[in-house]
């Protein structure tokens, strides 16, 4: 891990003043004093993310009694951030502080603290404080990627050592506070699509291959249509890369997604998407069968309870068996579940 500049440094310094300043107040009754992630980040010279958590009233919130994960992007990051945006922290208009207020939020995992060491090389999944459609909380994506020197990378990385992702890299773990844990990170989140959230986890790259094949619809732009505006919000069913190749493995004359006919590839990759409708597991018959049309324009069937380990089973438009064993992966446009095989339709 690179250590990020001098602030940390300090952090003993700071952290000693911070706690012999609140012993001397409350000698009187013996009151123990309480460190927060908003002291912390303040010690270390967040000057930036410190006047963001002002200017949308965040302090506040984060100096409860959590626990948090806070992934903390430098003052560097937030420069780069205000820079591209035009944003002004002094001078935010009503929609602008909710947009800065949603994007703070997207980089606190709340009620939890995560140390590094519970991430892991397939990576985790978690929610955050921030708002998604279907008043749900945004999920983030954490994996300790082993090509690039075993980097914690958040929904994706940053792109420097893989295609450009809107993720971050942390670059300092596990500066701890009374209240929980911080993460620094060299980049600000961004509030992640389907597509971003598919991109960041390696585990559906031959979904992305798919989805990019020569001669297939426009589907990084499909799927990446904002929530409120049609097509979305989407409700994705992610084959693994072992659904994929089982696929493949299925003709001789397959060796890539390239392979399969175009028209043939195009339904079966929309009949993997629901559009207009953000589905949780939670909005589904939780003992019986619910069955949604897809983008393709046939119908899948989906039982609760699942069985053979599946949280719920699905029948494709061909009648095949697959199941669903990872739920809620949630998207400021739509819901992604993780599915064990290629939903095929009838035809």
């Amino acid at each position: 891990m690179k250590i990020i500049s001098k602030y940390l440094k300090l952090l003993p310094v700071f952290l000693l003043v911070l706690v012999l300043t609140g012993c001397s107040d409350d000698d009187d009754n013996n009151t123990p004093t309480t460190v927060t992630v908003v002291d912390v980040a303040v010690a270390n010279g967040f000057t930036s993310l410190a006047a963001a958590l002002q200017a949308t009233d965040l302090v506040t919130t984060l100096q409860g009694p959590g626990p948090f994960t806070v992934f903390a992007p430098t003052n560097e990051a937030f420069d780069d951030l205000l820079t591209a945006t035009g944003l002004d922290l002094a001078n935010l208009s009503t929609s602008e502080e909710e947009l800065v207020r949603q994007i703070l939020l997207n980089h606190v995992i709340v009620g939890t603290e995560v140390p590094s060491s519970a991430i892991t090389t397939t990576g985790i999944y978690a929610n955050t404080g921030a708002d998604a459609p279907g008043n749900n909380n945004l999920s983030i994506y954490a994996r300790v990627n082993a090509d690039n020197n075993n980097t914690v990378e958040i929904n994706g990385g940053d792109g420097t050592t893989s295609a450009p992702r809107n993720g971050a890299d942390v670059t300092t773990p596990d500066v701890p506070a009374d209240n929980g844990v911080i993460h620094v990170i060299n980049k600000v989140l961004g509030l992640p699509t389907v597509v971003d959230m598919a991109l960041a986890n390696p585990e559906f790259g031959s979904l992305v291959a798919s989805l990019t094949t020569a001669g297939q619809p426009d589907f990084v732009s499909i799927l990446s249509t904002a929530n409120g505006t049609s097509p979305a919000p989407f409700t994705v069913f992610a084959p693994t890369n072992a659904a994929f190749q089982t696929l493949l493995d299925s003709n001789m004359m397959w060796n890539s997604p390239a392979d399969i006919d175009s028209a043939l590839l195009t339904a079966v990759l929309q009949h993997h998407v629901l559009a207009g409708q953000n589905v949780q597991s939670g909005d589904l018959n939780q003992s019986g069968t619910t069955s949604p049309e897809t983008l393709q324009g046939q119908t899948i069937d989906i039982t609760l309870p699942g069985t053979n380990g599946n949280i719920a089973d699905v029948v494709d438009g061909a009648g095949n068996e697959a199941g669903i064993r990872a739920v809620d992966v949630q998207t400021s446009n739509g819901v992604i579940h993780v599915v064990n095989a290629v939903l095929l339709p009838a035809s």
